[in-house]
């Protein structure tokens, strides 16, 4: 018996050295972190309409607590969830619930519970400042805590396993890290013009040639290649945050919309990832939107009915 217990305790020791080895900033270290998002609060009521009302909220994910809005359809639920991740707005100006605003109204309209949080550093959000060189990987954090903030949660109308993801951009991004680090949790995923699943390409198109007045050119770029070494001197870092590394992992369907137009985005990112989710046989739809931009205009009704009845077909 003893000799069993030092095997066992010594396996236990032998995992949690393997765990304290693995870097914070990297999706491995989010495939083994156990997240505890909790405490979801209804704060104020912001609008009402015929179709749902709107709430303020708050919950936890870690130390932190993170604002957002919650849509609730009016009717008898439990209601299948939407979190919607919101693309890049700079936290200065940015407020509460800002960005994918049309598309919380038009799932709200169409029965789904859409929670929208807003990230760390953001509106009422807590404050960390060592988000930006954590590559976003903070703000994954606090997506995957609302999901569970939700399924932690005793309010009556969530449908606990019925939860999908739209994400946008950023949110995009967002949305392949989670799928590729809890591959479990959540049931689809839609993404609009996402960032590149290289972060390799988001690094030098946003990071490195990124002006800061206060600070310089650069000055993050610098910081973030001075702690984790640039892309040529240390790929394994790089490799480690990008979710095309790790495509593999990936279970819920996934649809992708994007746009010929599109100058904040390329085109070009999202159809090597369509390809690549193909040769590893996943689950994935893609829509190319002749002339339009990052945004979606003629084409949003199109792009939106196609997400409902994606949603519907793969989370009802």
């Amino acid at each position: 018996m003893k000799k069993l217990i030092f095997f066992l305790t010594f396996l236990a020791a032998l995992a949690a050295a393997g765990q304290a080895e693995l870097n914070p900033v990297s999706l491995p270290y989010l495939m083994q972190k156990q997240f505890d998002g909790r405490d979801l609060k209804l704060i104020k009521v912001l609008a009402q309409n015929n179709a749902y009302t709107r709430y303020y909220v708050t919950y936890k994910s870690g130390g932190l607590t993170i604002s957002g809005i919650i849509n609730v359809p009016r009717g008898n639920g439990p209601f299948p969830v939407i979190i919607t991740a919101h693309g890049y707005i700079n936290p200065k100006v940015y407020t509460n619930g800002r960005g994918l605003k049309r598309e919380q109204d038009y799932l709200a309209r169409r029965g789904y519970v859409v929670f929208h949080p807003d990230y760390r550093n953001h509106a009422g959000s807590d404050r960390d400042p060592d988000e930006d060189l954590k590559l976003h990987l903070g703000y994954v954090e606090d997506v995957i805590n609302a999901v569970y903030a939700v399924k932690n949660s005793g309010l009556k109308f969530f449908a606990k396993e019925k939860i999908g993801l739209l994400g946008h951009s950023l949110g995009g991004g967002i949305g392949l890290s989670i799928m590729v680090a809890k591959p479990d949790l959540v049931q689809a995923y839609v993404l609009f013009a996402p960032m590149s699943s290289d972060y390799r390409d988001n690094f030098n198109r946003w990071i490195l040639h990124r002006r800061e007045p206060k600070y310089g050119p650069r000055a993050t770029a610098l910081k973030i290649i001075e702690r984790y070494g640039s892309p040529e001197s240390n790929p394994e870092f790089w490799d480690n945050i990008s979710a095309k590394t790790f495509l593999d992992n990936i279970k819920a369907p996934v649809e992708i919309h994007h746009g010929t137009a599109d100058k904040s985005v390329p085109l070009a990112w999202s159809e090597k990832l369509v390809k690549e989710l193909k040769t590893k046989g996943k689950a994935v739809k893609f829509y190319i939107y002749q002339g339009e931009p990052h945004e979606f205009i003629n084409s949003w009704p199109l792009v939106m009915k196609r997400t409902v009845e994606f949603f519907n077909e793969a989370i009802l």
